[in-house]
């Protein structure tokens, strides 16, 4: 199964607890298409792939994003729950007792000024000193680095990132200790910086009102201490 980088962990650990193998991908269908083309090949069965906001590729078939197919599925799913006297929300649930509750949260700010953006995201790489990404976000403790611009991934023995990086677009994910995920990246189309936040919680831990509110409070301080919108002049997203 495969994801996108900035779509949830869930298949992660879905993964680690069945024993099927699972990829993470850059942004984009293409991506996650070609690398099932390639699996395929290898005599691999690719299962599922989907990224968030959002598109499910539920076959083989069609190596893209497909609604229908998609549809279908998820009524065949709601048909078979129906029969146990189960909702597709509550069925959910039992996934995250099963798995550990993903919780997540996306938004972003907007900037008409290309070096504004550009300043923001060398000062995340050179935030103590010289080439030195933040160990802590507020509160948070920073537990890792990945940087697709650079090629830098402080999770990896060499250091260096496993999936393509590009120097043309900003994209940087920091992994917090507390099990919050967060990544910070430029739009190709929108004068845009986006985030992706979520927090991966293991099995057990059931309380999602809580996790809401420690995932909300992570937030706020992605927002103050690495975007710093008022200093940086961003302008936040249309509620």
């Amino acid at each position: 199964m495969l994801s996108s980088t900035v779509s949830s962990k869930i298949l992660r650990a879905i993964a680690l607890k069945e024993g099927f193998h699972f990829e993470e991908t850059l942004t984009g269908f293409k991506w996650m298409g070609n690398r099932a083309k390639q699996l395929t090949d290898q005599g691999k069965t690719v299962l599922f792939a989907f990224e968030e906001a959002i598109g499910y590729m539920c076959s083989p078939v069609v190596l893209d994003k497909d609604g229908v197919s998609a549809a279908v599925i998820t009524a065949e799913m709601s048909s078979w729950l129906a029969t146990k006297i189960l909702s597709l929300s509550q069925q959910l649930k039992a996934i995250y007792d099963e798995y550990g509750y993903h919780i997540t949260k996306a938004s972003y700010f907007i900037c008409h000024d290309p070096k504004t953006i550009k300043e923001l995201f060398e000062k995340l790489r050179n935030y103590d000193g010289k080439n030195t990404y933040p160990k802590s976000c507020g509160k948070f403790k920073v537990s890792g680095v990945r940087d697709l611009t650079t090629g830098y991934d402080s999770s990896q023995p060499d250091q260096k990132a496993v999936l393509p990086t590009s120097k043309s677009s900003q994209m940087i994910t920091f992994t917090f200790a507390n099990g919050g995920v967060a990544t910070m990246r430029t739009s190709g189309t929108e004068p845009k910086i986006k985030y992706y936040a979520e927090l991966c919680a293991p099995p057990g831990n059931s309380d999602p009102e809580q996790l809401k509110k420690e995932l909300d409070e992570l937030v706020s301080a992605i927002e103050e201490y690495f975007f710093q919108p008022e200093k940086n002049k961003l302008q936040p997203k249309a509620e």
